[in-house]
């Protein structure tokens, strides 16, 4: 269950400095237990409180911002990707190596985001509400980066804190892919939603 992230409960810039690289390894296996891959160019990485906190601290550490309304204007600004119980919320990242062919398949994947669901065994699909700070697509082309909510009703909570199976999956025309969620991955994610 995520508590709320405020400006107390942050490293200073300094002790933050001193436990960075020590930390990562640890992070970065936190960050891939939380991260599906959904056919061959999607991946999707699973926010939690310790992402979005490790995030905010990388941002304060990269740009220098000790200031109280600095620090306060980045927590405000992730703060929302942290999921409150009732939700999943995650980064859809679409990865394609090549420039044009990344141009070609973005242009291909508008609306891609809104056919991003998760599907609990014996459940209708939870359908992603996707990018709710600010539209990331226009007549040209999707971006490749998007943010996404997937909202739960009780027994579909209670079905995945039960250890029920779970697919993740795209049913977008021109992306069609699905897999099911490993279990030591949904058992972190189970740790997302309340009863």
């Amino acid at each position: 269950m995520s508590t709320s992230i405020t400006p107390d409960s942050l490293m200073t810039l300094e002790a933050y400095s001193k436990i960075r690289k020590s930390s990562a390894p640890e992070f970065i296996a936190h960050r891939k237990l939380r991260t599906v891959r959904l056919g061959e160019h999607m991946s999707v990485q699973f926010e939690d409180e310790i992402t979005i906190r490790r995030q905010i601290q990388e941002m304060l550490h990269i740009e220098k911002i000790f200031e109280e309304d600095g620090i306060q204007s980045e927590i405000d600004a992730y703060q929302p990707l942290v999921p409150d119980g009732s939700n999943w919320k995650a980064t859809l990242l679409i990865e394609y190596t090549e420039v044009p062919e990344r141009q070609r398949e973005l242009a291909r994947l508008i609306g891609v985001e809104d056919r991003v669901f998760v599907e609990v065994e014996g459940h209708a699909r939870i359908y992603a509400i996707a990018d709710e700070d600010l539209d990331r697509e226009n007549d040209e082309k999707t971006s490749a980066v998007h943010f996404l909510r997937f909202e739960f009703d009780a027994a579909q909570r209670a079905a995945v804190r039960a250890g029920g199976q779970v697919k993740l999956g795209c049913d977008h025309t021109n992306y069609l892919a699905q897999t099911v969620i490993a279990a030591e991955t949904l058992a972190s994610l189970a740790g997302d939603l309340s009863s």
